[in-house]
């Protein structure tokens, strides 16, 4: 990834993150767009849907903004010990965050549809954040970076939702809201996680054309 394109993807992380800290933190979190789209659908919800809500707020935002540095080579080099710090509570929020999420996918705007999009992205979530554990219990480190490749990609996905959401609603306008948000349920980490076995494709090569230079 070249220093633009990650100047970039740093400016969308810290955007979003900015975002939901000031909406659910800051402000009256039980105002929220995501709130009141589902008061509209539902009368009432539940004390421990809000504290789920709000679970799920803070750890995937604490996930969303250290998974920068645990994926940077440069980093990690430096800071071994931070590094390995950091990723102790990047797992923590993927946990906490993944089965936030899980329970939450089953109150999703979009049908079924909507709900198996945000159950799956929850499942792979935390599917992922055990791979990448378990590679690195084992001294699986490159396997381990691929696996921290895909969960992140998943992470990533909150800041995708937020990309998708308003492109939908200016092309499709509110009143297929239903519907858009289900698709969005899918497009929000499909394409991601596609991205980022390519990305992992790409440093397989690297690592093999180094060692055929060097042999």
């Amino acid at each position: 990834m070249n220093k633009y394109t990650w100047f970039v993807f740093n400016l969308l992380v810290m955007m979003v993150a900015s975002y939901v800290v000031v909406q659910y933190f800051i402000m009256d979190g039980t105002q929220a767009g995501l709130v009141q789209m589902k008061l509209m659908v539902l009368s009432k919800l539940s004390a421990f849907w809000y504290i789920m809500l709000f679970i799920h707020a803070a750890t995937s935002v604490v996930a969303l903004v250290i998974g920068p540095f645990t994926l940077s080579t440069k980093f990690r080099e430096k800071n071994i010990s931070r590094h390995r710090m950091l990723g102790k509570i990047y797992m923590i929020g993927i946990l906490l965050g993944g089965v936030s999420g899980l329970y939450l996918s089953f109150y999703a705007t979009g049908g079924l549809v909507g709900k198996s999009g945000f159950g799956l992205l929850s499942v792979f979530w935390l599917i992922s954040a055990y791979q990448a554990l378990n590679r690195v219990r084992n001294k699986k480190i490159q396997e381990h970076q691929n696996w921290m490749i895909r969960n992140y990609s998943l992470t990533f996905a909150a800041v995708t939702l937020r990309l998708w959401l308003p492109l939908f609603v200016l092309l499709f306008g509110s009143a297929h809201f239903e519907l858009s948000y289900a698709v969005i349920s899918w497009l929000a980490w499909v394409p991601n996680l596609i991205i980022a076995e390519i990305v992992i494709k790409q440093n397989i090569n690297k690592r093999q054309h180094r060692k055929i230079v060097f042999k």
